[in-house]
C-alpha cells in the first residue's frame, strides 16, 4: 500500500459529517493511542534487547 493509499484509508476511517472539523475525534484519539501503544511495546522489547 502507497503511503497515499494509507492516508486514504486513515482519511476515511476517521471522516465524520457530523464533526464540525469532519473528523470523529473519539475514533481518531483511539487510533493515535493504540499506535503509541505499540510503539511503547517495541521500545521495550528494544530496550530489553541491549540490556
Amino acid at each position: 500500500m502507497t503511503e497515499k493509499e494509507q492516508y486514504e484509508t486513515i482519511e476515511k476511517e476517521i471522516h465524520s459529517d457530523e464533526s464540525p472539523v469532519g473528523i470523529d475525534a473519539k475514533k481518531t484519539h483511539i487510533i493515535i493511542i493504540h499506535k503509541l501503544m505499540k510503539i511503547e511495546e517495541r521500545l521495550t522489547q528494544i530496550e530489553n534487547r541491549l540490556k
